[in-house]
């Protein structure tokens, strides 16, 4: 089931959904939410997503993927966009989500800790993991207790 999402904005920026997966249990996948992360004005500044529920896949994923379009980087849309999420995951009442990032990918890894992420490990992704054919091999897994 999914909520309405015309509650997630803040006085800078408001997600604006984009389409909802239903999530493929064979393929391991999870329900999710894609947005835009738009200015007031809806100018599109970036995009963001949440995926509903935990898996092993979802470790590695995380329940929350971002990214802010270069024009619009440095100013912290990614955790405001987060947070937002955050209520929306708390409205499916979920009590914890996952971010995952690269390890070299300092400015995501700022992002995470930034609305609150516990570094839990930094792990090898597992060899059959669809991440790795875009080259990465590990994760930091961080935890936010929502």
């Amino acid at each position: 089931m999914f909520f309405d999402t015309s509650f997630l904005k803040s006085e800078e920026i408001r997600l604006v959904l984009e389409r909802v997966s239903d999530g493929d249990p064979v393929r391991k996948w999870v329900p999710a939410y894609y947005f835009a992360i738009c200015d007031l004005n809806g100018n599109k500044m970036g995009s963001c997503d949440l995926r509903i529920g935990h898996n092993e896949m979802l470790y590695y994923g995380g329940n929350i993927g971002y990214r802010v379009e270069e024009p619009f980087r440095g100013n912290r849309y990614a955790a405001k966009a987060c947070r937002l999420l955050f209520e929306l995951a708390r409205k499916h009442q979920l009590e914890y989500l996952i971010i995952t990032c690269n390890p070299n990918n300092l400015p995501s890894r700022k992002t995470i800790e930034a609305v609150g992420g516990k570094l839990l490990e930094i792990v090898p992704l597992p060899a059959d993991s669809d991440m790795r054919t875009a080259g990465d091999t590990e994760k930091c897994i961080f935890r936010i207790d929502l």
